[in-house]
């Protein structure tokens, strides 16, 4: 499965939430790849501690004669593989973005999952691969956007990458990030995506000091703080995400489902698993 993630303005948690979906799909004994696609801002090999890499996505880009293998890293802590690009300037001049696609032909059919994470806005950055993905995840959060304009920023973002993924072919679904609000404001968002843009809501995820205490640490927060109320919403949405791309549903104890009931009413904010 190739999946693309993308979102319509930054700071949505586009890369935090690439970097812990493959977290946990590598948690679930999927072999799991992570490739930064944001070839001008790359950011998501910080979030596995990763911040020199000497050979990378780009040197893949500028020569061909490179091998795959010695640009992917393995993090120990999560399990994932990581195709991280360069932060250097002199890297990322005169690149052939074409030859991303060939990079992720080469990569999809040694894993199980391979997460692209794409730059802010219209991907043109990762558009040469969206014909090999399968998967286009939607970003969006609400800390920062009045609730009552909700409906016009979902018009002017989601919209737009929605039919962008349909037109390739991709099933796409939209995981809602950075969450303060009750749960009935948020099942009117629900509601309004998946009943007027027909697009499910895949994960729901609450906003959580501990996300960027791990970012601080380069670890991704379900491996960081396994119990945080975001390590809990992502984990749900993985749950969620398994069961729409692999038809199956992990079993969960009771237990576990109290305690995510316990926590729904407790936080006032819905436990995540809306498809």
């Amino acid at each position: 499965m190739v999946a693309i993630v993308v979102t319509g303005r930054g700071g949505a948690g586009k890369t935090t939430m690439t970097a812990n979906l493959s977290t946990y799909f590598s948690g679930i004994g999927l072999r799991t790849l992570a490739i930064d696609g944001d070839l001008y801002l790359p950011k998501l090999a910080f979030h596995f501690g990763i911040y020199n890499p000497i050979t990378n996505l780009h040197t893949l880009l500028k020569k061909e004669d490179s091998r795959l293998e010695e640009s992917i890293y393995r993090d120990v802590r999560t399990g994932v593989d990581v195709l991280p690009g360069s932060s250097k300037l002199y890297d990322i001049l005169d690149i052939d973005q074409r030859r991303l696609r060939q990079i992720v032909m080469d990569v999809q059919t040694r894993y199980n999952v391979t997460l692209i994470d794409s730059p802010v806005g219209i991907p043109f950055d990762t558009i040469s691969t969206f014909r090999l993905a399968e998967y286009q995840l939607i970003i969006i959060e609400v800390e920062r956007g009045p609730i009552h304009s909700f409906h016009r920023m979902v018009e002017n973002e989601v919209e737009k990458l929605k039919a962008l993924g349909e037109a390739y072919g991709l099933k796409v679904g939209v995981l809602i990030n950075k969450v303060r609000e009750a749960e009935p404001v948020i099942d009117g968002i629900v509601n309004f995506l998946e009943g007027s843009f027909n697009i499910p809501v895949v994960g729901i995820v609450a906003h959580d000091p501990a996300v960027p205490a791990s970012q601080n640490e380069g670890i991704p927060v379900i491996a960081f703080s396994p119990h945080a109320r975001a390590s809990k919403d992502i984990t749900t949405a993985g749950r969620v995400l398994s069961e729409w791309v692999f038809g199956r549903r992990e079993k969960k104890s009771l237990w576990e489902r109290i305690k995510e009931a316990f926590l729904s009413v407790l936080h006032g904010v819905p436990s995540g698993e809306k498809l």
